[in-house]
């Protein structure tokens, strides 16, 4: 019996094992085909993934052969929309066909060389006891001078004479000027002749040297007449006037003339005062009205002025001519067309400062300055602000 149970045990073992490899068996290929089955869904989950795509792209390449009138008309609602919605643009540069060089700038003649570096397109500086010319550039040029010809303004009714206390009252006729000046002298303010050049000279009123030039025996003809025979008699042979403000181009001259005419005008002891006076206070419109002088430098202390007379228009660019004391000795200097609201002030200022070292420079035997040579002289000129 033990020997029957002993045989039977390799059979029960053999069936155990083949029982248990079958179940592996069984296991294995349910494993496998999990893992088919498993991968059969993702590959199609892909496939419908890309279909749609493919799809939605072949879709929209159909709406847009279709459709290309509608997507056009969108893009075109869709610019318009834009350009109402967007501020118009401004230029960076402002463009006014009104707005003219200068004759000096036109001509070239700020770039000219002088011992100075100056900004003024022409410019002279004359001893005026001596005659003796200090500095000039472009001298002999012939330029628009703008307000400058109210010193021939004044200079004409000065000699002639009228009474400075006669009243005269400003009309539309002193009103209606060129360039459309503007003036706080106001239509039926009543002055006398004397406070009318004070404003001429001093402030530059346009309305007054009108004014001025309308009441002069024989009216505006004459007097225009008046000045062009002064300007001859004075030996100004490049200079010319048409009218008495200066706002009209017409009124030309030159360094050289022009110092003549600031000599002739500084024997004027009216034409000293107005043309220096700091200030004016007058009756206009029925209250104060105060004015001033249009010349800093005579509004301040550092110089001393004997004559002052400012002009400004497009053509002639910014000019100044004065008779000053410098270091104890009279000099006539005359600046056309400088470029810049100060700059006409800076190259007095550089002049001025260049005069000063002129007289502290020991001088040799022939009378010139020791050591110093146009180049020297030219960066003491540049060093001043």
């Amino acid at each position: 019996m033990i020997v029957a149970n002993t045989l039977r045990l390799p059979l029960r073992t053999g069936r155990v094992c083949r029982s248990i490899l079958g179940l592996s068996l069984v296991f294995m290929v349910g494993l496998s085909g999990a893992s088919v089955a498993w991968a059969g869904p993702a590959e199609d989950r892909v496939q419908q993934s890309a279909k749609p795509s493919s799809k939605k792209a072949g879709q929209t390449k159909t709406d847009k052969a279709k459709q290309p009138q509608a997507s056009a008309k969108a893009r075109t609602q869709q610019a318009v929309s834009k350009r109402q919605s967007t501020k118009p643009r401004q230029s960076l540069v402002r463009r006014d066909p009104t707005n003219r060089m200068s004759a000096g700038t036109r001509l070239g003649l700020r770039s000219a060389l002088s011992d100075l570096a100056l900004n003024s397109s022409a410019v002279l500086v004359v001893d005026q006891i001596s005659g003796e010319v200090l500095v000039e550039k472009n001298p002999n040029s012939v330029l628009p001078i703008a307000s400058i010809t109210k010193l021939m303004t004044a200079l004409v009714v000065a000699e002639a004479e009228l009474p400075m206390g006669e009243a005269i009252t400003i009309t539309d006729d002193d009103a209606d000027l060129e360039k459309f000046s503007k003036s706080r002298l106001r239509v039926g303010t009543t002055l006398s002749r004397g406070q009318v050049m004070h404003l001429a000279l001093m402030s530059s009123e346009n309305r007054a040297a009108h004014a001025l030039g309308r009441t002069y025996p024989g009216g505006m003809q004459a007097f225009v007449e008046a000045m062009n025979v002064k300007a001859l008699q004075l030996g100004m042979k490049d200079s010319r006037f048409v009218e008495p403000t200066g706002l009209n181009a017409g009124n030309v001259s030159s360094p050289r003339d022009l110092v003549r005419l600031v000599e002739e005008a500084h024997q004027i002891p009216e034409i000293r005062q107005y043309s220096t006076a700091k200030d004016l206070i007058v009756r206009v419109g029925g209250r104060n009205q105060h004015f001033m002088n249009s010349n800093a430098l005579a509004r301040g202390d550092r110089w001393e002025l004997g004559l002052s007379k400012t002009g400004f228009i497009k053509e002639a660019g910014r000019c100044l001519v004065m008779q000053a004391e410098v270091e104890d000795r009279p000099v006539i200097m005359v600046m056309l067309d400088a470029q810049g609201k100060t700059q006409r002030i800076h190259d007095a200022e550089r002049i001025r400062r260049w005069l000063i070292q002129q007289a502290e420079t020991p001088r040799s035997p022939s009378g010139q300055p020791a050591g110093r040579s146009p180049q020297a002289l030219r960066a003491a000129g540049s060093s001043i602000s």
